[in-house]
């Protein structure tokens, strides 16, 4: 399974929100973090990041067919870390190994070094993804609510695997 990354731009700012809310919805549900749910943003905020010259939104495609997104925040300065916020596959293509695909071609687009990205702590799975990945849990934690916990991971150019 080949995995391609398309660069998005503001003209494609619905269907990236569509698509992030429909990912991040089953989440939502589950932790019931309205304000900081992905599935709850406006398409508004999805365009205001579009807009900023150091972030670059990339669909996630196998094919021609759009399964996901990646958000990188670059501001191409030196010793400065790059942010992964947010990731997402859609659900049914979840599970299948398409996000670390992902996370490789944008490490080799924007630099092997100097990553960070956060997660929610109860989730093991993407826990696990980020590790076998070479991303280190920095230790700082955020509580958002009572049932989920951000993580937060940092990959330097030690942890490149």
């Amino acid at each position: 399974m080949e995995i391609t990354l398309l660069r998005a731009n503001l003209e494609n700012s619905k269907e990236l929100h569509a698509m992030q809310v429909e990912a991040f919805k089953e989440l939502l549900e589950k932790y019931q973090d309205f304000d900081t749910s992905p599935a709850n943003e406006n398409m508004e905020k999805v365009e205001a990041r579009l807009k900023q010259d150091f972030s670059f939104y990339y669909f996630i495609c196998i094919g021609q067919k759009k399964v996901g997104a990646i958000r990188i925040i670059d501001k191409k300065e030196n010793e400065k870390n790059k942010r992964i916020s947010p990731i997402f596959i859609l659900p049914e293509f979840q599970g299948k190994g398409i996000a670390q695909k992902a996370i490789r071609l944008c490490e080799e687009i924007h630099g092997n070094e100097n990553w960070e990205l956060d997660t929610i702590l109860q989730e093991s799975k993407n826990c696990h993804l980020y590790e076998k990945m070479g991303y280190r849990q920095t230790g700082k934690t955020k509580d958002i609510n009572e049932r989920l916990t951000l993580t937060f991971y940092e990959k330097k150019g030690a942890d490149i695997t």
